[in-house]
């Protein structure tokens, strides 16, 4: 996805807000910062016409309200290196910002046909069930994989999934009307790819997220644009730390959870990066590669070389 698309799609949330008419909702929303946009370059890499752009708008704008209330529960000062909505202006104004970023997003995309908004409103639902469901393993340290995995899936690979599976959808299960873009037919009998690019999304979903835990330990806070091990010390047991507990013997899983939800001094930190960086980084990159090599054999099936390529991206990221 080059600059002239990013720029696009920008532009393309910016009017969807500045529809409300609403003078403060669109000042907070023009203070956001611009992420990654992983999920419109998903799009883009399986289909490329002017509602192709519209959904990416629509998925941008879920995926901004969902860090909004992301950084209000987990009290983040900072969002991509720059003060996050709700330390600059308030938690209530970033919980209500992400309110309309949501609802403007569901509104446009109920002009959308009823599969596309059915994939994206219920990934909607399912990432809210794994924002609780994280809020809830916070409370104490969790050493259950599982656990961990089944939030994950919820909370970060179900998006990314919806959003590939719509993009197949409006690629090969619609008929467009070259006339009139608003007239849409589905035509099933091409419609048979869509479960394929949601496994696809779903399994590089799961890799994404796990390589983004790995970053929070390895990598500096310049680099994240926010203090490293930030997760371990907001209470999120990621899956190095869980890794990292089932390898320790009974007076270092002690000490491990005593380090939990804490500030930690600079020698537990570098104890802990030294114990880390022993068995329990390198198994979590094992777990992320097992997940991104399932989500290439679909990339294959699907012979997309473009979503292949992503993986391999993703995979060697160090942000």
């Amino acid at each position: 996805m080059d600059n002239n698309e990013k720029r696009k799609i920008s532009q393309l949330a910016l009017s969807i807000i500045q529809d409300t008419k609403s003078p403060l909702a669109i000042s907070l929303y023009e203070h956001l910062q611009e992420g990654k946009m992983l999920r419109s370059k998903l799009i883009l890499d399986i289909v490329n016409h002017e509602f192709a752009y519209i959904l990416c708008a629509i998925v941008e704008l879920i995926q901004s309200a969902s860090l909004l209330h992301d950084d209000v529960i987990d009290e983040s000062d900072l969002r991509r290196g720059k003060p996050s909505i709700n330390a600059e202006f308030g938690n209530k104004k970033a919980i209500m910002l992400g309110d309309i970023l949501y609802s403007r997003a569901f509104y446009e995309l109920s002009k959308l046909h009823p599969l596309i908004a059915q994939s994206l409103s219920l990934s909607v639902c399912k990432l809210s069930i794994g924002e609780l469901e994280d809020v809830h393993l916070e409370q104490n340290f969790n050493e259950d994989e599982e656990k961990y995995l089944h939030m994950i899936e919820h909370k970060s690979a179900d998006l990314i999934a919806a959003s590939v599976k719509s993009a197949s959808i409006l690629q090969d299960c619609l008929a467009v009307d070259s006339i009139n873009p608003h007239a849409v037919k589905l035509d099933i009998a091409s419609c048979d790819k869509a479960d394929l690019h949601y496994k696809y999304g779903l399994y590089l979903g799961m890799a994404f997220q796990i390589v983004d835990d790995i970053l929070d330990i390895t990598q500096d806070t310049k680099t994240l644009g926010k203090p490293a091990m930030m997760d371990f010390v907001s209470g999120k047991t990621t899956l190095p730390y869980i890794y990292l507990y089932h390898e320790l013997d009974s007076a270092q899983k002690f000490w491990l959870l005593s380090l939990f939800k804490k500030n930690m001094s600079i020698e537990d930190k570098q104890r802990l990066c030294s114990l880390l960086a022993e068995k329990s980084l390198d198994k979590a990159k094992q777990k992320a590669l097992y997940y991104a090599n399932i989500a290439k054999e679909y990339a294959v099936i699907l012979n997309n070389a473009k979503l292949e390529s992503v993986i391999d991206i993703m995979i060697k990221r160090d942000f």
